[in-house]
């Protein structure tokens, strides 16, 4: 039940498309621009960077605000609590990726991936954060950025956890790694088109002139 709970709740806040929001606010539809994804990097190249950066901390804060709801309502539970925080985001990004009311079609969910990662490990966040900064200063790809920091997460989580510093029961942790191989390889299926752009050498690259 705690687990179908956290889900559903994530999966609500998620519902929060700050991107769509933000940019009927501003007399524009994001989904009939750019890419017409509801992401942070559509409403950046479209509205700009002002505009980009406020979608993306509203979409990591639907990610970060309910994990640590989570992670002080279960702490007396340190046995899973960590899972359950996974449960609660993979929610979230389940909900931006796909919400109901626009058709499933939403965001690519990097930036509630972020959320996840303030809330589950400042460590796996410090890493994440510098590997994309580099990447995508070097390439300015901002899907290679994405698609790295997701990689990363998932080598974390499996070293990390299997030295126990989750504190999570040993029977807990198949399922916390299916949970989080299951958000990166999200990641890599809302990224697909941009995977083929980037083997052609013709992704998108940020700043670029259309």
């Amino acid at each position: 039940m705690e687990r179908i709970l956290c889900l559903a709740v994530g999966y609500l806040c998620g519902l929060i498309q700050t991107g769509y929001f933000y940019s009927r606010a501003h007399n524009v539809d994001i989904r009939s621009v750019g890419s017409g994804n509801t992401g942070s990097t559509n409403v950046l190249r479209v509205m700009g960077v002002k505009s980009g950066l406020i979608v993306f901390i509203g979409d990591s804060f639907k990610a970060l605000i309910p994990c640590l709801i989570v992670r002080t309502v279960f702490a007396g539970r340190p046995e899973m609590v960590y899972l359950l925080i996974l449960y609660t985001a993979f929610g979230v990004i389940l909900g931006h990726n796909y919400p109901f009311y626009l058709q499933f079609k939403g965001g690519k969910g990097i930036a509630a991936t972020a959320g996840l990662l303030a809330a589950l490990d400042w460590r796996v966040m410090l890493m994440c954060l510098a590997a994309f900064i580099i990447i995508v200063a070097l390439t300015r790809y901002v899907s290679l950025g994405s698609l790295v920091v997701v990689t990363i997460f998932l080598i974390c989580i499996v070293i990390f956890g299997g030295r126990g510093d989750y504190g999570l029961a040993p029977g807990y942790l198949p399922e916390f790694y299916a949970l989080s191989a299951a958000v990166t390889a999200m990641a890599f299926w809302r990224h697909r088109a941009n995977i083929v752009r980037l083997l052609h050498g013709n992704e998108n690259k940020i700043g670029a002139k259309k």
